[in-house]
């Protein structure tokens, strides 16, 4: 380091540590930044350390889920950002925790050591817009209860946002989902992620019933021409945009201002199992974006160890109301 190194006290993530701390967020990278920060953009001390302190928090992140800094996606900055809300950051420390990330990230790219930024469509000059919607516990809940039960089309809706919720999926994984992929008897849906990355997530008990109901009772009424799950009148798959819109729809009918889409569930669902007290590395492996060659501890990790953790930190498995 040159003499705008920072002094001794500046945050651990900037200061040497274990061979696995290195493996997973290089120090000396951490180091040139911020020596880069003084020496070239002048900033002072108190601003580099602030910045430190941000990095800190990646560092922690990335530690926890045992996730190499070059497998930090755009996926896993949206887990960051529910478990940071989780440790009680607010939206302006979170605002503030961002830039700093996208920064790093920026010169990281620009230096040629990442091939991406995985922060930067997390990005918008007004904090309110900066971090992505979350609802609350009782919007969901509100939500969830809007669709008409008692039309074929309202009871589609209803098991497929609770099943949005209850699993995480993202909308992909949702419109490809087959009924062979649904294990209902033992709770559990197969979900196919990105690269075709299979993982088994579980279910509550109102969205196993709302699916089971709707698999028996509702998805006939469409005579399928697909073979997916989620159905439109013509008996083929819902598409993106449609999916989109419906969610759109029910927010507006549940009286919902954030702006919201399907991934909303999956940020909330995130979110409210972090906020519950789920450990991280559990909630990773359920989103389906854990670095299965970053630790041995995921082959170990077993199903049922998933389905009680699913069952003692999902809202929804603690709510009661049935879903027909």
């Amino acid at each position: 380091m040159n003499s705008h190194s920072l002094p001794p006290s500046t945050p651990t993530a900037t200061s040497p540590g274990s061979q696995e701390k290195k493996e997973l967020f290089p120090s000396a990278l951490v180091w040139r930044w911020l020596d880069t920060l003084i020496a070239e953009r002048g900033l002072s001390r108190n601003t580099v350390a602030a910045y430190g302190q941000d990095l800190d928090a990646l560092r922690d992140f990335l530690e926890e889920t045992q996730t190499p800094l070059t497998s930090f996606d755009d996926d896993m900055a949206l887990l960051l950002v529910a478990w940071l809300r989780s440790r009680g950051d607010v939206s302006r420390t979170l605002a503030r925790r961002l830039s700093s990330l996208r920064n790093f990230f920026s010169w990281c790219v620009e230096t040629g050591k990442l091939a991406s930024n995985p922060v930067a469509l997390i990005e918008n000059p007004k904090i309110p817009s900066l971090l992505p919607d979350v609802l609350s516990r009782d919007e969901m809940f509100t939500l969830l209860a809007t669709p008409d039960t008692f039309s074929p089309l309202g009871r589609r809706d209803r098991a497929m946002l609770e099943l949005l919720y209850a699993a995480g999926m993202r909308v992909s994984e949702l419109i490809s989902l087959q009924p062979l992929d649904l294990d209902l008897q033992r709770g559990v849906v197969r979900v196919f992620g990105k690269g075709s990355k299979e993982r088994y997530v579980p279910l509550h008990d109102t969205a196993i019933r709302g699916m089971a109901l709707y698999l028996r009772d509702v998805r006939p009424l469409f005579h399928p021409v697909d073979n997916q799950v989620f159905l439109n009148r013509s008996g083929k798959k819902l598409t993106r945009q449609g999916i989109w819109k419906l969610v759109k729809r029910y927010a507006l009918m549940a009286g919902i201002r954030k702006s919201i889409s399907p991934h909303t569930f999956r940020h909330s669902f995130a979110t409210h199992l972090l906020e519950g007290g789920a450990d991280l590395r559990s909630v990773q492996l359920l989103l389906g974006h854990a670095d299965m060659s970053a630790t041995e501890l995921y082959t170990h990790v077993q199903p049922e160890r998933l389905i009680q953790i699913h069952k003692a930190f999902h809202p929804r498995s603690r709510a009661s109301g049935d879903p027909a």
